[in-house]
């Protein structure tokens, strides 16, 4: 087993390794590929912890750094870090690659002088590289309320004392904007991933929550879907609000809340507490914004 720097040579192997290894796993199919390959153009890249491992001449595993930022309440804001997709094929996980790939990742960020890291994963297995809850040490992910302990969103000092030094007590992690390439450039996605080999997209246990990308409809089975111009599924959208490529609904955001709003009483069966339909409202103008439909 080999560590080393991506090279050029390596980009299409890579991303097919990265599409492998996310395949249906928070959702179905994956963008993780897509985003690698935009990625390493942007400013926010750093090819200095661009790293690939490699057994027998073949590439198993890689992870990749980014510039980040913190956002402090009076608006100024800080530099930070991120890193991922870290992938790791599928014939060699759950054997230790991963962790080991991290490990010799996060020691030459430090020697770079990378001093803090925040980024989304399982506690589980990050814990062991030295993650914590990103909110116990005072840094609040930007689409959850300020007071939630958001177990997916972790953090770490690669420096001890880094946020003190620096003067942060409180602040918002926002994820670089390119992380969400794929969403904004839809068209240009399915075109590039369709330079692949194909592969079924489905949903499997495990996954994060899927909505739809239109009506915050929950997504769970292939049937609640939507379809494309070619008849295929469309797993952005409910079956509702889109078939055969095209919106079934004419309509504004605010026209498609009210319209959701109907159906309050649905989904107050599904909630700890009722909500009246004023609040369903209000909870839906936070949260469709950051819907792929309502926010080109």
């Amino acid at each position: 087993m080999h560590i080393r720097l991506e090279q050029p040579k390596d980009y299409r192997e890579v991303e097919n390794l990265t599409r492998d290894a996310f395949w249906n796993v928070y959702r179905p199919g994956c963008t993780e590929h897509y985003v690698l390959n935009q990625y390493r153009t942007s400013p926010d890249f750093i090819p200095e912890l661009d790293f690939v491992m490699e057994t027998e001449g073949r590439i198993m595993g890689h992870i990749m750094f980014s510039k980040a930022e913190l956002v402090l309440d009076d608006g100024t804001r800080k530099p930070s870090w991120t890193f991922g997709p870290i992938s790791i094929h599928p014939d060699y996980k759950r054997q230790g690659y991963g962790l080991k790939l991290l490990q010799y990742a996060l020691e030459k960020a430090r020697e770079l002088g990378v001093g803090f890291l925040c980024m989304e994963g399982n506690i589980n297995f990050y814990r062991h590289a030295g993650f914590g809850l990103a909110s116990q040490m005072g840094i609040h992910y930007h689409t959850e309320p300020r007071n939630a302990t958001v177990p997916y969103f972790l953090a770490q000092e690669l420096t001890p004392g880094w946020l003190h030094a620096n003067g942060i007590t409180e602040a918002t992690y926002c994820p670089p904007k390119g992380y969400f390439v794929a969403d904004e450039n839809p068209e240009a996605f399915e075109a590039y991933d369709a330079t692949f080999p194909t592969k079924e997209k489905a949903f499997q246990e495990g996954q994060l929550p899927q909505f739809c990308q239109s009506c915050g409809m929950p997504l769970a089975r292939k049937e609640d879907c939507g379809t494309n111009a070619d008849g295929n599924t469309n797993y952005d959208y409910c079956q509702y609000c889109y078939k055969d490529g095209m919106f079934l609904q004419d309509c504004t955001m605010d026209e498609m809340i009210e319209h959701c709003s109907q159906f309050v009483d649905e989904v107050n069966k599904h909630m700890p507490k009722p909500m009246t339909k004023e609040e369903y409202k209000q909870m839906m103008r936070g949260f469709f914004p950051m819907l792929k439909r309502w926010s080109r």
